[in-house]
């Protein structure tokens, strides 16, 4: 069987489940989801938005590769990812991963090692505004 691997663009918002109805679950029995959001409150300030530039050119291809990696890693068979760009505010939906795998511990490993993976090696800078002022985020993701 194939690998399945869906890579959407979210610009404005992010459909985790629309998304999610997108794997391919043939031969499966665990299906594991992550979804970041945006918390309200960062150490003392209050969190007003993140806002997320991108190589755009990039970002498609370097999360595809990291998809096919995680189901050549963890013999995963379906792969969904999504990133937001622009300004994302409190309680919005910033990245949505869902990993489909025969078993449930390779599709938590999967998982895992994707936004980690995604938070080192995607194209992607964060700038938070807060109560404090504004400052970029240090690193991709």
């Amino acid at each position: 069987m194939g690998r399945h691997i869906i890579i959407e663009e979210a610009p404005d918002t992010l459909d985790h489940a629309a998304l999610r109805e997108q794997l391919a679950t043939e031969g499966c029995g665990a299906i594991v989801s992550f979804l970041g959001i945006t918390r309200g409150t960062e150490g003392n300030a209050e969190v007003y938005a993140l806002e997320f530039d991108a190589w755009q050119e990039r970002l498609g291809p370097v999360l595809e590769r990291l998809a096919y990696e995680a189901c050549e890693t963890y013999g995963t068979l379906s792969v969904a990812m999504a990133h937001r760009t622009g300004r994302v505010k409190p309680q919005e939906s910033i990245v949505s991963i869902h990993v489909a795998s025969p078993h449930r511990k390779e599709a938590f490993q999967a998982c895992e090692w994707l936004i980690d993976e995604l938070k080192r090696q995607a194209p992607l800078w964060k700038r938070e505004v807060t109560s404090e002022g504004s400052t970029w985020k240090a690193g991709l993701g």
